[in-house]
């Protein structure tokens, strides 16, 4: 199979059945094999049943649905765990993506990347609760974590089925597989794509999401960094702030016997204390999660490093291009 288009559905009763025509319709021509699958995300209205008589006329069409809602990230998860295809794309139920969009991120693939990020270049969205944020996130995301991208946000992408395979997904993080993926080699590029505005219901997200994607943020860069050595990053700042409490307890000296300043009514000595302890803490810290990433790696046998081929006495031993499971 080339695609599984994954869907998640929340309370899109009005948007499913011009979804599936305007999917079926995009690549109808293509010549693609594909399936389309519909994440019922808890839905209270009428989305499953309607879900379900479409998947009941078209064999290409499979539904999953879950007993509560989960979150859109949840969804996603199911979908590319079900799917069957050499390339999987997510898109939205609301119509606001466009299906259309599909050959044309099928065809970057072909040129040999392995993710394709959409780029909503003309956003139909409104500025301050929504354009505003998404500016300001992506620049931070691109800053953080190497990656270049104007639109993390945009759902519809494509992915390689291997760049997806081992890549578990928690919180906001369906919009961080780019950077994850890039983390083990995957060629990532950007495609403008076309977005329309809501024909349907109301956006279920708002400015609030923010601060959970900047949390989500803060989780990512400390994967793609120090995932396989936390104690670069707490044993950097400890070594700092032992530094810099050993500065304020020789201060603290000097100010006791050059200038008869009394040490019990020096908040020098205060803060000497505070810097030392805490030093000691972020060296802690960072043994402790030495020893949660032995843990993490060694029990589960996954390597450090990624493999792309092998050349065994000049015969070419072609692997997968990416393997997450090699440093996930």
């Amino acid at each position: 199979m080339d695609i599984s288009i994954v869907v998640p559905i929340y309370n899109e009763e009005e948007s499913i059945p011009a979804l599936h025509e305007a999917v079926t319709a995009a690549l109808a021509g293509s010549g693609l094999d594909y399936e389309l699958i519909l994440v019922d995300d808890g839905s209270i209205d009428g989305s499953f049943l309607l879900s379900r008589e479409i998947a009941g006329r078209d064999p290409r069409v499979r539904v999953i649905r879950f007993r509560r809602n989960f979150g859109q990230t949840a969804a996603m998860a199911a979908g590319f765990d079900a799917a069957r295809g050499r390339v999987v794309v997510p898109m939205d139920g609301d119509l606001q993506n466009d299906p259309g969009d599909i050959p044309l991120l099928m065809a970057r693939i072909d040129e040999g990347y392995d993710v394709v990020s959409g780029w909503r270049k003309d956003r139909q969205d409104t500025f301050i609760n929504r354009k505003l944020p998404s500016l300001i996130a992506n620049a931070l995301i691109s800053r953080l974590t190497g990656v270049h991208l104007h639109d993390f946000g945009c759902t519809l992408k494509a992915y390689r089925r291997e760049v997806l395979d081992g890549i578990n997904l928690y919180g906001e993080m369906h919009r961080f597989v780019p950077a994850l993926a890039s983390q083990f080699g995957a060629r990532v590029t950007e495609l403008p794509v076309r977005h329309h505005p809501r024909r349907h219901g109301t956006s279920k997200y708002g400015i609030s999401r923010t601060m959970r994607v900047v949390l989500d943020l803060m989780t990512v860069k400390f994967l793609l960094s120090y995932s396989t050595k936390p104690i670069q990053l707490f044993g950097k700042w400890g070594i700092y702030t032992l530094l810099a409490g050993f500065a304020s307890g020789l201060a603290t000296l000097y100010m006791k016997f050059f200038e008869q300043t009394s040490m019990n009514r020096n908040p020098l000595l205060i803060l000497t204390a505070f810097l030392l302890f805490t030093g000691v803490q972020f060296i802690v810290l960072g043994l402790l999660g030495e020893l949660n990433a032995r843990t993490y790696y060694e029990a589960q046998g996954k390597p450090i490093y990624v493999v792309k081929e092998r050349l065994n006495f000049g015969t070419r031993d072609q692997g997968p291009e990416i393997n997450q499971h090699a440093g996930a």
